[in-house]
């Protein structure tokens, strides 16, 4: 997940306009679903449980998901699903995996959680996770282990609490979240009709914590840049065109572009690759450009200006002879859509009244998650954290604090309860 700034917080007025009918109702069935038996039994089995919730977030950190290689983390996932005995177990594909809890009404729409798979380390990458006193340590032992383990938490807890939920449950652990997967997993299934057709609600577990609420999906678009000349002796061949020196001008006209704070649209260099020795002029140079806005139009122009810095470069180094031709290619390699929840949407009135029940305290922000996808078609979902808290996110000394855990399945299994109903029994 890739936080943007702190989005504004609904005011008080903002919420109160919005606070008709429907949010009462949402409040009064979360109120009703609090007190169940049935749930209070769930609340006990994440206590009782949390000495083997924090075994299986270390056993799953072993499995390395790199990025394209979460295989053997997705079949792990699968033989969890199957012991808790979910329905219609299965992997798509490209790895994705689905369990479902069955509801008394098979005609309602699924209500779906999901948490992916994959981390932003290469394959080579040696993880040791382990427990050192209150704290788990393991690179994507918090983002996104803490997800995962929040999937298998609320399905271990409705199955031996035995929760009669309405709504079919669609419980989703996806590939391809990080970096230039750039929500491929996520992609796949609202591309299929099957699933994007039944699913009403997406929420998205990633990470830790329980402070926020990922209603407001951040934009990014990135680009490969690659400059490629003839190459030559840094001595004999000297002023010929220069792949290295292009890019260069090309970055220094680029970062010229100016940005406003509001929308916040930022930009960055993020790779450089080029040259073979010191004394070699090189053949190619290449660069990889981050751009993010919550603004469609301040993206493409982002765009535009990248290509405008390319196009004046370009014929500034180039010469009539061969040895002095430059080209550029241009490659598209992430485009993540920006799109927001609506503010009087039922899942975000579902989520408020989860919170206000729990005396929980979030804030709505924006950033990059699965949710991007449905939120960009129109439909309703968010990303919360899983609970506990976490430190170190992207680097191999990622920590996990399982303290407070509790709370953030509590959260989840609420939302998830009110957005399916329970079953009078």
């Amino acid at each position: 997940m890739a936080l943007g700034p702190p989005a504004r917080a609904i005011s008080d007025e903002e919420f109160s306009s919005s606070e008709s009918q429907s949010s009462r109702s949402a409040q009064q069935q979360v109120v009703r679903i609090a007190e169940l038996r049935r749930v209070h039994e769930a609340f006990a089995w994440f206590r009782s449980h949390a000495r083997q919730l924090e075994d299986l977030q270390l056993q799953v950190t072993s499995i390395a998901a790199p990025p394209w290689g979460e295989a053997a983390r997705s079949e792990w996932l699968n033989k969890r699903f199957s012991e808790l005995g979910l329905a219609d177990v299965h992997q798509d594909e490209i790895g994705n995996v689905f369990g479902i809890r069955p509801g008394s009404d098979p005609s309602a729409p699924y209500i779906a959680l999901s948490a992916h798979l994959d981390t932003v380390f290469p394959p080579d990458t040696a993880i040791s996770a382990r427990r050192d006193a209150d704290k788990l340590y393991g690179p994507g032992i918090s983002d996104n282990s803490s997800g995962i383990i929040a999937l298998l938490a609320i399905a271990g807890a409705m199955h031996a609490a035995v929760i009669p939920n309405c709504a079919p449950i669609l419980l989703i652990g996806d590939v391809g979240e990080e970096g230039e997967g750039d929500l491929r997993g996520m992609r796949h299934i609202f591309q299929q009709p099957k699933w994007s057709a039944t699913i009403a609600s997406l929420v998205v577990l990633d990470g830790a914590g329980t402070d926020t609420i990922i209603a407001e999906g951040l934009g990014s678009r990135r680009y490969e840049v690659t400059i490629r000349g003839h190459g030559g002796h840094s001595w004999s061949d000297f002023g010929i065109a220069n792949p290295i020196v292009g890019l260069a001008r090309v970055i220094d006209r680029f970062t010229r572009t100016q940005v406003p704070a509001t929308p916040k649209t930022t930009y960055n260099i993020g790779i450089i690759n080029g040259g073979t020795s010191v004394n070699s002029i090189p053949e190619s140079a290449t660069m990889r450009v981050d751009t993010r806005s919550a603004s469609v139009e301040e993206l493409d122009r982002l765009e535009r200006a990248l290509h405008e810095a390319i196009d004046e470069v370009i014929p500034e180094l180039t010469g009539r002879k061969r040895q002095e031709l430059l080209t550029a290619e241009v490659r598209i390699i992430g485009n993540r859509p920006a799109a927001d929840l609506p503010v009087d949407s039922q899942l975000l009135k579902m989520v408020r009244a989860v919170d206000a029940q729990l005396n929980n305290t979030a804030r709505i922000q924006r950033a990059s998650t699965d949710a991007n996808v449905p939120l960009s078609l129109g439909r309703e979902a968010i990303a919360i954290g899983a609970g506990g808290a976490g430190g170190g996110a992207h680097t191999i000394h990622e920590w996990y604090d399982p303290t407070g855990r509790d709370l953030g399945l509590k959260r989840i299994l609420l939302l998830t309860l009110a957005l399916s109903g329970v079953a009078d029994k």
